[in-house]
């Protein structure tokens, strides 16, 4: 009698460590270049207009302040450094750079301690705050040639309303228009004026992040309002303080619009700043050259200070 016989098993043949260990760095590149194409597609067209309208023209920049060239002439001459030392040279250079120094640190020094104690006033609970924040934050976005022309009825010193005022308390107008120190005070407060309220509302912000729990604490040590402020509230606002200082100072640096309705520079360069020579020699005088230099060393100096401030100052911030 025949018995019937089972078939031999097939073994199963399975995929060994070795095996494994050869599929999990294929699945990490594919996981990489898919992470890779996600960032082109979606930081590539950021990057792409940051090269053409930013780092192309300021390279372009660089290359034409090595040139002689005046605006809308066929020729250049390439002349190296020259209009570098031209430009240390000048003799109206020192007084150019002092306005700027004086203009950026009042503006940057004064608009960050007004905006500080506007942005404590509005975070109280006081009637009609909502609109309080309004008209405080208006005059950041409108046009600053608007504001300057504006200014300029007030700081008029026959039909102003600030000559009005003045001449009411028995007390006579500096010449705003005429004396360049004036001048420069002027553009000045209309500067704070307008930018102010930026920097309540950053400020304003940073107060309303501030935990009341530590507060409360320093209420029950005895701490009196003024002690908690300056000891828990500033040192909690120290990342808002150093984002404030660059951009404020960055801003400054850069500031044309006011000068240019108000003052046009003068008189007797009063006000011309590093950005609004770039715009006379530019533009006024032509020479297109000598403008880039300016501009390349206004550049290199807002580069050095935004680098000193995020090597050295932001070591003294506490984020926590």
């Amino acid at each position: 009698m025949a018995t019937a016989t089972t078939p031999p098993e097939t073994p199963v043949r399975r995929a060994g460590p070795h095996r494994a260990l050869r599929a999990r760095p294929r699945a990490r590149s594919r996981n990489r270049l898919r992470n890779w194409l996600l960032f082109a597609v979606l930081a590539g067209p950021n990057i792409a207009l940051l090269v053409v309208f930013t780092y192309r023209p300021l390279l372009q920049s660089f290359y034409l302040s090595t040139l002689q060239w005046n605006l809308g002439s066929p020729t250049a001459i390439p002349v190296g450094l020259a209009n570098y030392g031209d430009f240390f040279a000048d003799p109206g250079t020192p007084r150019m750079l002092a306005v700027t120094a004086i203009f950026t640190l009042a503006t940057v020094g004064g608009g960050m301690v007004l905006g500080l104690l506007l942005a404590v006033l509005l975070n109280r609970k006081l009637r009609f705050r909502g609109a309080a924040r309004t008209i405080v934050v208006a005059p950041y976005v409108l046009s600053g040639v608007a504001v300057g022309l504006l200014w300029l009825f007030v700081f008029d010193p026959n039909f102003g309303v600030l000559s009005a005022l003045l001449r009411a308390v028995g007390i006579g107008s500096p010449d705003w228009y005429t004396d360049p120190q004036w001048a420069l005070v002027m553009v000045i407060i209309v500067y704070l004026w307008k930018n102010v309220g930026y920097v309540a509302l950053i400020y304003l912000a940073g107060l309303q992040a501030v935990p009341r729990d530590l507060l409360e604490a320093a209420s029950l040590d005895g701490a009196s309002p003024l002690r908690s402020f300056v000891s828990v509230v500033l040192p909690l606002l120290g990342p808002t303080t150093f984002f404030l200082s660059i951009t404020t100072l960055l801003t400054s640096l850069q500031s044309f619009d006011i000068i240019r309705a108000m003052t046009n520079g003068g008189p007797l360069e009063g006000t011309t700043t590093m950005m609004y020579s770039i715009y006379l020699e530019g533009f006024a005088a032509g020479r297109a050259g000598y403008s880039s230099a300016i501009a390349t060393i206004l550049f290199l100096v807002l580069f050095v200070i935004t680098v000193v401030q995020l090597r050295f100052v932001e070591r003294k911030v506490h984020y926590a």
